[in-house]
This record gives structure tokens, C-alpha cells and sequence, in this order.
């Protein structure tokens, strides 16, 4: 397995990552035993880079894992969390809460359900608007002291706010979506990132499926897939967003690979500051994106990619428009 650093500071991992969110009900029912499958596959793999989040299925992605990390499997892992988002019981998100006793309790759960005495990077999910991020950020750094936390991350902030936030304690890595589709961190957010020595872990690198080659208009309408609202997948939007994929399978099979390859190697081609994350649910997809590591990219690949599907072609924003109003990397 190829390995990248994260940040200056950050810990040597997996260049591929594997995000855990679709294992509890984000995208629909999963199956238990295939997911804790898929994660066993992928530490064999020697993908050591596991992503979730506290409120991913409301704890169950965390206990999930806990159980798949049992034993000496923990040693293998290093495990990225998001904290911080609010939801009802239907399930219903109602807000975010980065005050710094927030931040304590919800690791003091996270450690419970995971069953692990560290979080190997912890990171607030969006930023609260009613509480500065050196307040958040130092509520953590506060935990790393105390040994609950080895490394602090951001997710989805903009520039001023990375900056910051790296006045308060060392970061190593921001996650937010990045893809062929979605490169809005390439002309403010990626050179603050390069200036200050952090690493990005891109997540959405297959656009939650759309451009993964294996979509269809007839997905994504299972109860509780959030994709039934994204604009991206609505009607109109997904007819043009597929013709991209058909000419991005075009540059796939001249390489002889997958359309999902090709896409995951081009957000991996961006630089080794990156380490895409990889939402597979299944060994079957998890084995497609392992591949995407032995895609190399030449310039005359990476320009027809562009020409294929260029910055701006994409129909429809990654999320609802209440939802990209709250996006601090966004603004």
C-alpha cells in the first residue's frame, strides 16, 4: 500500500482512505455483515485511514466499526471522526454545537461506542456559527493534552478560518469534498493548505456515486438516501451530469480501467498532500477504488480528463441550497 503524510504534523497513512458514512443508512439500507466485511478487506488491503462521524446513522457507524476494530485490528487503523452535528430522533438535522463542552462530551461518547481509548484525528463537521473556532479547536487541543486525541483536523471551512484555527493548535488535515465535479477548494482553499503545511482528505471523490460509472437514474430513491434531494441527482441536472460520465468512460477505457477509477486517480494525481476517501459499502467497490492506485496519469491523460469533464460542466450544487448556505468553505 502506498502511504502519504497528513500535513507536516500529521500521521503517515493509506493513500487511499475508506469513508464509512454509506455502512449506516446514508445512502439507503446497508448490510451489516457486508460492511464489517468491507472494513475487514480493507485493513487487509492495508488501507489504514477509516472515516466517520458521531452522528452517522446517530452512533451507529461508530459501534459498527467498534466492532470490526476489536482487538488488535485497532493497532492497524487510524481512525478520523467528525463531531458536532445535531439531529432529532426522526433523524432530522437541527444544527451544530462546537462549544467546548460539546466537543468533550461528544468524545467521551465517541470513545464509548468505538471502544477505543484515543481518536486518532478529530475534527468538527461544520463550523458553529456561534462559537469561534479557536474556541472549538482549543476544546480539542485541550483532549490531545490529555491524551483522548492524537491529532486535530477541520472539515468543510474556508481559508480565513483554517487559518484560525492553526494559530490555536497544529492541524493536519481538512476534509472536504473534492472531486472532478466539485473543485471549489482549488483556487482559495488548496493554496492555504499548501502555505500552512496541511493535508487534505477528500471526500465525495466519485460525486456520492454519480460519477462512480455504475449509476442510474433509477438509484438513489431508497428511504433515508439523502441523494433523493441533492440537486445534483434531481431531474434535468443528473441527464447532464451522466453525459459527463459517458465521456469520462471514454478516457476509462483507453486506460483500460473504470470510470471510477479514473476518477479517484485523478483527485489522488493532485497532489500527495491528498488522500481521497473511498465511500465503498462492498468488498466488490472496494476492490474497483483499490485499483484506482495502479492508474497512473500521464499529462496527456490528465488534459483529456479535463476536456472530458471540464471545472465548470457540472448541473446542480452538491448540496440543497439551505444546506450550502451554512458551508463556511463555501463562502
Amino acid at each position: 500500500m502506498q502511504t502519504r503524510q497528513l500535513g507536516k504534523t500529521g500521521p503517515v497513512v493509506s493513500a487511499l482512505g475508506l469513508g464509512a458514512m454509506g455502512m449506516s443508512g446514508m445512502y439507503g439500507p446497508s448490510d451489516r455483515a457486508e460492511s464489517l466485511a468491507t472494513i475487514d478487506a480493507a485493513l487487509e488491503a492495508g488501507i489504514t485511514l477509516i472515516d466517520t462521524g458521531d452522528f452517522y446513522g446517530m452512533g451507529h457507524n461508530e459501534m459498527l466499526i467498534g466492532e470490526a476494530l476489536k482487538g488488535s485490528k485497532r493497532d492497524k487503523a487510524v481512525i478520523s471522526v467528525k463531531f458536532g452535528a445535531q439531529r432529532d430522533p426522526a433523524a432530522g438535522w437541527i444544527g451544530f454545537d462546537g462549544r467546548p463542552a460539546a466537543v468533550k462530551t461528544s468524545l467521551a461518547y465517541t470513545l464509548q461506542r468505538l471502544g477505543v481509548d484515543h481518536i486518532d484525528i478529530y475534527r468538527p463537521a461544520r463550523l458553529d456559527p456561534n462559537v469561534p473556532i479557536e474556541d472549538t479547536v482549543g476544546a480539542i487541543a485541550d483532549m490531545v493534552k490529555a491524551g483522548f486525541v492524537r491529532h486535530v483536523g477541520l472539515s468543510e471551512v474556508g481559508g480565513e478560518t483554517i487559518r484560525r484555527a492553526a494559530a490555536v493548535h497544529p492541524i493536519v488535515d481538512l476534509q472536504i469534498e473534492y472531486s472532478l465535479i466539485s473543485r471549489s477548494p482549488e483556487a482559495r482553499i488548496l493554496p492555504v493548505l499548501r502555505e500552512l503545511g496541511i493535508g487534505m482528505t477528500a471526500y465525495g471523490v466519485l460525486s456520492r456515486g454519480l460519477i462512480s460509472g455504475h449509476w442510474d437514474k433509477n438509484q438513489g430513491k431508497a428511504q433515508g438516501d439523502f441523494r433523493a434531494h441533492s440537486p445534483r441527482f434531481q431531474d434535468g441536472n443528473v441527464d447532464r451530469n451522466l453525459a459527463l460520465v459517458e465521456a469520462l468512460r471514454a478516457v476509462a477505457r483507453a486506460k483500460g480501467a473504470s470510470v471510477a477509477q479514473i476518477a479517484i486517480a485523478w483527485v489522488a494525481g493532485q497532489g500527495s498532500d491528498i488522500v481521497p476517501l473511498v465511500g465503498a459499502r462492498t468488498r466488490h467497490r472496494l476492490s474497483e477504488s483499490l485499483g484506482a492506485l495502479d492508474v497512473p496519469l500521464s499529462a496527456e491523460d490528465l488534459a483529456a480528463i479535463e476536456r472530458a469533464v471540464p471545472a465548470d460542466a457540472v448541473a446542480g450544487t452538491r448540496y440543497a441550497e439551505a444546506q450550502m448556505a451554512h458551508l463556511d468553505s463555501e463562502r
